[in-house]
């Protein structure tokens, strides 16, 4: 929250685009047990990536008054005539 601050990024408009979690180096110790035994007592930390980006605001459509017609190729007309009139 504070880097995207010192972004200057608006933090209630945040969402999460990526997360990574990696092992880190193991921490080695021990840990002493009765009659005279050592375990090992090892713990198992992580690295934690996020990565937050700003929603974007949604843009509305414009109508076209105007519809265009499609235009395709010869090859694509033909395969469309097979497919509709075949009887495969």
């Amino acid at each position: 929250e504070s880097n995207a601050e010192f972004k200057n990024l608006d933090t209630e408009n945040l969402r999460i685009s990526h997360i990574q979690v990696s092992e880190a180096q193991q921490g080695r110790r021990r840990t002493y047990r009765a009659h005279g035994r050592i375990n090992a007592y090892m713990n198992c930390p992580c690295h934690v990536e996020m990565i937050l980006e700003e929603k974007a605001e949604a843009v509305e459509k414009p109508e076209d008054e105007e519809v265009k017609a499609k235009k395709f190729t010869k090859k694509q007309l033909a395969k469309r005539h097979l497919h509709v009139g075949g009887g495969q």
